[in-house]
């Protein structure tokens, strides 16, 4: 929340915390982070966040009773923008589904497989 609320740097923009890798003696942690736009705003946002580091490692400090604060290093996570690639790659060489109909079943009417628009004969009871 600090990098999206305090950090005042101008090249830390866009950027979402993906996930935080803790070493297990908590003296250290790797913070991925994914930043929406070109690679050179990514590397300027990294710049940007490693600068802020120390800041970031106070704000974590008041925060959290350790004997040790962890040091902050960041990584770009390309997780995010690989998935929204690999979605727009599949609708381009998928076909378009059809839309169900609201009783599950997906045959059209005049198919050829004598479906036709009328409901189903049920028996009648006999007093």
């Amino acid at each position: 929340m600090a990098i999206l609320t305090q950090v005042r740097d101008p090249r830390v923009r866009d950027v979402t915390v993906t996930g935080v890798e803790m070493a297990p003696d908590m003296r250290s942690a790797i913070v991925h982070v994914s930043v929406m736009g070109s690679p050179a705003q990514e590397a300027l946002a990294l710049r940007g966040l490693a600068s802020s580091a120390g800041f970031l490692q106070a704000q974590i400090a008041e925060r959290i009773d350790t004997r040790y604060t962890p040091r902050l290093r960041f990584e770009i996570d390309n997780g995010v923008k690989r998935s929204i690639e690999m979605a727009r790659i599949l609708a381009d060489v998928l076909p378009a589904e059809a839309p169900a109909d609201p009783d599950g079943s997906s045959a059209e009417p005049g198919d050829g497989d004598g479906a036709t628009d009328q409901p189903p004969a049920t028996e009648q009871e006999q007093p």
